[in-house]
């Protein structure tokens, strides 16, 4: 089982790796540099703290390995085929002062779990301004299909990961992703009800119009 999770989990992460480069280089998608930049700064450092903390290996945690290869890979295809210009928001510079600030305690102090902590509450903080975007916009602009393979990635990584802190990544991962999915799913069925309440007010008015007078 351990090396059915290690492969799952890595052959997941690469098609969504696939699938965002894609996106990227047919323009479908325009994610912001700065943001990107900062998730490779964070999970590098969820990585390192990780490794540091125990004798284990990148196996053990294959989740935030894997994971460290997409934010990479992602960043990288910004570069050759995105936006290269993003200006950092002001989120984005919160988000990279917090993150530099959590390197700083670390590298005085050398406390690998509570950086690594630290780390993972600012990736659930990460999560904030997709969240805004959909509650602004009413709309899902959000495909389910890389989502899910988001969920069911962390929830077969639990099955190989080693130690508190790959549990902690996994389930940080699992609990961010499912409310995010709930939000997705709740839109999508306003927006379907809503489309409805339209159709059924345009067919009323339509009848209207076209009885006798």
């Amino acid at each position: 089982m351990r090396n059915f999770s290690i492969y799952a989990v890595s052959i997941i992460n690469l098609i969504i790796t696939a699938r965002y480069c894609i996106l990227l280089y047919k323009k479908k998608t325009q994610p912001a540099l700065a943001m990107w930049i900062f998730f490779s700064i964070a999970v590098f450092m969820s990585l390192v703290t990780y490794l540091a903390d125990g004798n284990f290996s990148i196996w053990d945690n294959i989740l935030n390995a894997t994971d460290l290869v997409l934010v990479v890979t992602v960043s990288i295809a910004i570069l050759l085929f995105g936006e290269k210009n993003s200006r950092f928001t002001a989120f984005d510079k919160g988000c990279l002062i917090a993150v530099l600030a959590i390197i700083g305690f670390w590298v005085i102090t050398r406390n690998h779990l509570a950086t690594n902590l630290a780390i993972q509450s600012i990736l659930v903080i990460a999560y904030f301004p997709v969240i805004r975007r959909l509650l602004e916009s009413k709309s899902n602009s959000e495909p389910f299909s890389v989502w899910i393979l988001m969920l069911i990635a962390p929830g077969i990584a639990l099955i190989s990961s080693k130690g508190d802190m790959a549990s902690i990544y996994s389930w940080r991962a699992i609990v961010c992703v499912s409310l995010l999915l709930l939000l997705m799913l709740r839109i999508e069925m306003v927006a379907k009800k809503t489309k409805m309440q339209l159709d059924e007010t345009a067919q009323k008015i339509k009848k209207l119009n076209h009885k006798p007078r």
